[in-house]
């Protein structure tokens, strides 16, 4: 199997840290996730705490070589189905502890959704696009 490039290799470090940080923080202190979850997503204090075992679990297998793979797949599905979650937070203008965000943060934050769904698939091996060698 040959070796991914080195800033491949960092950005995959930086994705499973972040997804590591995050799922340790979706189950530790769920309020503001729940509070964002969209009302027809059933059992939300359950979802957002499995959300964050997924993220934990894959942040560990984009660590691991055989199942980086399915770890980037997973977790770029994974920010595909928590995009409606960022979309009621931004449409519906929810206070997550007393405070609300300004568009500022929320449309950035909407339109770099496809980034990061791009961002697991390319560290995880999914994809080289834009950077695969025209032949």
């Amino acid at each position: 199997m040959p070796q991914p490039p080195p800033v491949r290799t960092g950005f995959r470090w930086l994705l499973a840290l972040i997804y590591l940080a995050a799922g340790i923080i979706h189950i530790r202190s769920p309020g503001g996730f729940v509070a964002i979850t969209p009302a027809w997503v059933p059992s939300p204090h359950a979802v957002v705490f499995w959300t964050g075992v997924a993220e934990i679990a894959g942040a560990i297998g984009l660590m691991i070589p055989r199942l980086r793979r399915a770890a980037g797949i997973g977790l770029a599905l994974y920010a595909l189905c928590v995009w409606p979650a960022n979309f009621n937070h931004a449409l519906n203008d929810i206070a997550i502890g007393g405070n609300r965000l300004p568009w500022a943060y929320h449309g950035p934050r909407l339109m770099l959704q496809p980034l990061i769904i791009w961002w697991a698939l390319w560290v995880g091996g999914v994809t080289d696009w834009p950077f695969a060698k025209r032949r």
